[in-house]
């Protein structure tokens, strides 16, 4: 068995499916990056499938929550589906499944440290989800998203506050001036850029943030630094 086959055997071993359809878990795994063709060629990539797979990860979270709560109110429940559906969760949970490494990238990508990249990581989640969708149906897709969200699922709701408005307030609790943000770098391509933003306070070291936005990598600077800082979500004036 070639390296690539045995470690495209380890992720259906890890996320619980073995594919019938083995093209579709290729698809799945392949960035843009990867296609001859470039942007012309987007249909070989996993973008289809990552439009699928969030919209069906949508529907069994929201059936997850509706059944685990059942005196939670719209307003929670549209929360909390916000919150495990979110770019950062769908990376994390990428992790969790190993799905760097298996990949498909263009080697400028590849280079660029794309295996790690937030956004790419959360879409490929995404596009393994609408693949297993796809070549099983409905039940074992929504096997792999209970195996993988439900423990996140369970975790105590998130504060409604974001990192950017902890962070002024924890700064104007101590006197300080309201932080100010600037944009350090842009890198990527035009489809999949990402910005640097570094977060300044008086008399700190600035911190800096990434993300596929300026104001996602505003919000990771903040929260880098309310966690450099000690400052945790549920102690505001610790």
């Amino acid at each position: 068995m070639s390296r690539k086959a045995k470690d495209r055997t380890e992720l259906e071993e890890r996320i619980g499916h073995r594919f019938a359809d083995k093209a579709l878990l290729e698809r799945a795994l392949t960035h843009i990056s990867a296609l001859s063709g470039g942007v012309q060629n987007r249909v070989a990539s996993y973008q289809r499938l990552e439009f699928l797979g969030d919209h069906v990860l949508g529907l069994v979270i929201s059936e997850m929550l509706f059944r685990t709560f059942p005196k939670a109110n719209e307003g929670e429940l549209s929360r909390r589906l916000a919150d495990l559906v979110r770019k950062d969760a769908c990376a994390d949970v990428a992790r969790a499944m190993d799905l760097g490494p298996a990949l498909k990238l263009g080697s400028s990508e590849s280079h660029a440290g794309g295996r790690l990249r937030t956004t790419i990581l959360a879409d490929a989640c995404e596009a393994l989800v609408g693949a297993v969708f796809v070549d099983g149906g409905y039940k074992p897709a929504a096997a792999l998203i209970e195996r993988f969200w439900r423990e996140r699922m369970l975790k105590p709701l998130r504060p409604l506050r974001d990192p950017k408005t902890m962070l002024q307030e924890w700064a104007q609790a101590r006197g300080l001036s309201t932080p100010t943000y600037k944009e350090v770098a842009r890198t990527g391509p035009h489809h999949d850029p990402q910005f640097k933003v570094a977060v300044m306070l008086p008399n700190r070291t600035p911190v800096e943030g990434i993300g596929s936005s300026k104001r996602a990598a505003e919000q990771a600077a903040a929260a880098a630094m309310l966690s450099r800082e000690g400052v945790r979500a549920d102690k505001l004036d610790g």
